[in-house]
């Protein structure tokens, strides 16, 4: 059974779904990560629904309910039924028909086992009723128990469905993963063999991955394993992993969130931003970063300049570079910094002087004040003591 204390057991929304769905007797399923995440104990997951109803079924039963329905991804047998604002996805029970590495021609099926037999991992191919009764098609149950992260029967058939699933392997590794377990020999051998399809996928799919993969608690052993099956060297050719371990075990020992864009620059890609289709934003902050741990500017101006996010990652990036260590108490002096306002204005030196001198004469006083640690007051900077 799914533990008692599992939101979705008593979430109103989820179960008038399930009892909109199941309203003429067919079955109705929670599948995939909230499964899993319950079995484990964990939470977030969105929570995702199956059944062998078609998607025109379906969309009759919950509107017939009362309840609204979009059809997100109809063709492919999803729709989306909203409670109260909140979107579930119900999926009907589908099968592979042809797939190219990239994407499947699917079929509906009334076949529980047909439609596990579609997911990549066994952890994942888990379903449970409305009332928390596990269903187990595939016998994953005990290897999420476990830990394990196994393919779904064959390990080189799954591999070639989709290869996104390479990297999907060891992001739920990083994620899920008993830390102590060794990656299985047979499965490296398949990913290894296989690793030449990741070339083929979109660089939005594996921007998405690597993204989810480095903002796990600690994606190091995955990344050195990700390396030596020489997958590394297919999505991030320049890639150095020498201060990954050092950038992990910083943010760890100050007590701060995993930051996948910093860990990204320590991998050290100059393409990187390209090969996984950043935002702009994102690519902005990485050159950010890049610039500033090349130029060497202290740490305390970085964060007045760039704000104290960027300082805090430089500030981790330079002690992984050197190897020395950083604590908490380092942190304080760059959000001071960050808050930090130049005492004195343009106006200050209006009209007697304007333009580019007036440009020079603050530009001075700023790098006065930033030397002196932002101690200088206005009145020194004004009379020049």
């Amino acid at each position: 059974m799914i533990p008692p204390e599992t939101d979705w057991l008593t979430d109103a929304s989820v179960q008038t779904v399930c009892r909109a769905i199941a309203a003429e007797g067919a079955p109705v399923y929670m599948v995939g990560g909230c499964v899993r995440d319950a079995v484990l104990r964990l939470s977030g997951s969105d929570v995702d629904m199956a059944t062998p109803a078609r998607p025109q079924e379906v969309t009759r039963l919950a509107e017939a309910a009362g309840l609204k329905v979009v059809p997100t991804g109809i063709d492919h047998g999803t729709v989306t039924v909203v409670v109260d604002g909140t979107g579930f996805e119900v999926t009907t029970f589908r099968k592979d028909v042809q797939t190219d590495g990239r994407r499947a021609v699917v079929a509906f099926s009334e076949d529980i086992a047909e439609d596990a037999r579609r997911r990549d991992f066994t952890l994942n191919a888990l379903y449970a009723t409305p009332q928390g009764q596990i269903v187990d098609p595939l016998g994953g149950l005990p290897d999420c128990l476990a830990r394990r992260i196994r393919f779904i029967e064959n390990a080189d058939d799954r591999i070639r469905e989709d290869y996104l699933r390479i990297l999907r392997f060891f992001r739920f590794h990083a994620w899920y993963a008993d830390a102590a377990k060794d990656f299985d020999a047979d499965t490296l051998h398949a990913i290894a063999s296989n690793a030449s399809g990741l070339e083929t996928l979109s660089a939005e799919r594996v921007g998405q991955e690597v993204r989810r993969l480095l903002a796990a608690p600690d994606p190091v052993p995955a990344l050195a394993t990700m390396q030596q099956a020489g997958v590394v060297q297919r999505i991030l050719p320049g890639a150095d992993l020498r201060l990954i371990g050092p950038a992990v075990h910083l943010e760890a020992e100050l007590g701060l969130t995993p930051d996948w864009l910093l860990r990204l620059a320590a991998l050290g890609d100059a393409e990187a931003a390209g090969r996984l289709r950043l935002s702009r934003k994102q690519a902005a902050a990485l050159e950010d970063m890049q610039r500033a741990l090349g130029e060497m500017m202290p740490v305390r101006e970085v964060a007045y300049r760039y704000g104290y996010e960027m300082a805090r990652r430089i500030l981790i990036l330079r002690a992984a570079l050197s190897g020395e260590g950083c604590d908490r108490d380092a942190l304080d002096p760059l959000k001071d910094a960050a808050a930090a306002r130049l005492p004195v204005s343009a106006k200050d030196f209006m009209p007697g002087l304007s333009g580019k001198a007036l440009g020079a004469h603050l530009a001075r006083l700023e790098a006065r004040w930033i030397a002196s640690d932002f101690r200088l007051t206005r009145e020194e900077l004004m009379t020049g003591t």
